[in-house]
């Protein structure tokens, strides 16, 4: 897996500059047109983790990798790529169009209540299919973004956070309500939610020496100060699935990104994923998937 990639890296590939206020306190924001920046022929996004936001409006057929997932755009869809998932956007097609913007966690957090957003929960990567209608929708919006990024206006980082904030408000619209998870203030939920973003902030593992911390159930509760059962209950309560079960499915996940897009050995993947032996490993991988790593990378699962 490649290095987290950089807005500063983006910069320098593209555009060879960086911008004054790449990292000034108010944020970063920008906004390209798919064409100016994919050029001919087209050329895949690497797999890795960026260290920014970016939402993209995509006219042409696409195919994204992230965790264990691939997802294709057959004409045109939206996506929403945070700092937590790495990914890979695998260009299928010469005909690439349309606009995308990229931004800083700081540009973000003066959004208010925007972390609550589905969208921008840990471990999602929303990918939106689209029609003719919602595509010119979104066009215009990103028009929009793209006049307003020129004009010398003391404000204009304000109007652009709400025409983000349309992006995001009109693509939630377009997920069923099974997508979207109602947002409640019960201690299960609350309990739930605090367990999730410890184990997303573990991932995605970057470097052989990289190794999980929070291994077992227990080591969430004590981070949380709850008792195991309690914690249990919970997320019993929300999800329908133990701690186990939860901590077990993150970790295949994991497991499977880096068997398809590393080349460590197996016992280096089971180290950073904190098993004790490369056997343990192997006999978990085994026991979920009814093969071993080895054939697993071998075969390509996909």
């Amino acid at each position: 897996m490649e290095k987290v990639h950089t807005l500063e890296d983006f910069y320098k590939n593209s555009a060879n500059c960086l911008p004054e206020n790449l990292r000034k306190d108010v944020g970063h924001f920008n906004v390209f047109k798919m064409e100016d920046y994919i050029g001919k022929p087209t050329k895949s996004v690497p797999y890795s983790r960026k260290d920014y936001y970016k939402i993209s409006l995509i006219i042409g057929n696409n195919i994204y990798h992230y965790a264990d997932k691939s997802i294709e755009i057959k004409s045109a869809g939206i996506s929403f790529a945070n700092p937590m998932i790495p990914y890979k956007i695998e260009r299928i097609g010469e005909t690439q169009r349309g606009y995308f913007c990229v931004f800083t966690e700081a540009f973000l957090n003066q959004i208010p209540n925007i972390k609550e957003y589905p969208i921008f929960k840990p471990g999602s990567f929303p990918i939106y299919n689209l029609d003719e209608e919602q595509i010119e929708e979104f066009r215009l919006i990103f028009e929009q973004m793209s006049a307003e990024i020129n004009v010398d206006y003391a404000f204009k980082y304000d109007f652009l956070r709400a025409l983000v904030q349309q992006v995001i408000h009109k693509a939630m619209r377009l997920s069923p309500n099974d997508n979207i998870q109602k947002h409640t203030h019960s201690a299960n939920n609350r309990i739930t939610s605090l367990f999730v973003e410890l184990l997303e902030r573990q991932f995605p593992i970057e470097s052989p020496l990289q190794r999980m911390k929070l291994r077992i159930p227990a080591d969430f509760a004590g981070h949380l100060s709850i008792h195991i059962n309690h914690l249990n209950r919970a997320l019993k309560t929300v999800t329908g699935k133990t701690t186990s079960q939860l901590i077990q499915e993150r970790v295949l996940q994991e497991s499977q990104t880096l068997l398809k897009h590393t080349d460590w050995n197996i016992s280096e993947i089971g180290y950073a994923l904190g098993f004790d032996a490369p056997s343990h490993f192997t006999s978990f991988f085994r026991r979920s998937l009814q093969t071993t790593p080895k054939l697993f990378r071998e075969i390509k699962i996909v």
